[in-house]
């Protein structure tokens, strides 16, 4: 459906002392390209929680880390919405190192809609759905 990629560095307070990057990093590498995906779309997190009454939470995600991102690598992590569903977004997740081309991880990411105050599931507003569909 849509695709968008967000490139970032690796700095050092993402690494091991071996300068390999900790494994719950790529949570955040991966949080921060769905967050500027939302953002490439004119939504971001805290407007919707205000004008919309919404959050989104991952639900699950399933990693796999293939290969080690290192210190100063830059990295393309990558959306892909698979699925919209009443209350909830399917997406496929990438991060490939650029100097290579190197797939490092992927993950697949089930995300619900809730509503910002009780955090009970919700439909995804329409404006936000048009916007994410296109």
């Amino acid at each position: 459906m849509s695709d968008f990629s967000w490139k970032i560095r690796v700095y050092y307070e993402d690494t091991d002392a071996g300068g390999v990057v900790y494994h719950s990093q790529y949570l955040n590498f991966f949080e921060r390209a769905r967050t500027e995906w939302l953002r490439a779309r004119n939504f971001d997190q805290s407007r919707l929680a205000e004008d919309e009454g919404i959050v989104f939470v991952v639900r699950n995600m399933d990693i796999e880390f293939i290969k080690p991102a290192q210190l100063d690598n830059e990295v393309l992590v990558s959306v892909n919405l698979k699925h919209v569903g009443a209350a909830s977004l399917q997406l496929s997740q990438t991060m490939i190192r650029i100097s290579d081309q190197q797939l490092l991880a992927k993950a697949e990411v089930r995300v619900a809609c809730l509503t910002a105050r009780k955090f009970k599931p919700t439909r995804i507003p329409k404006n936000l759905r048009k916007e994410i569909l296109q």
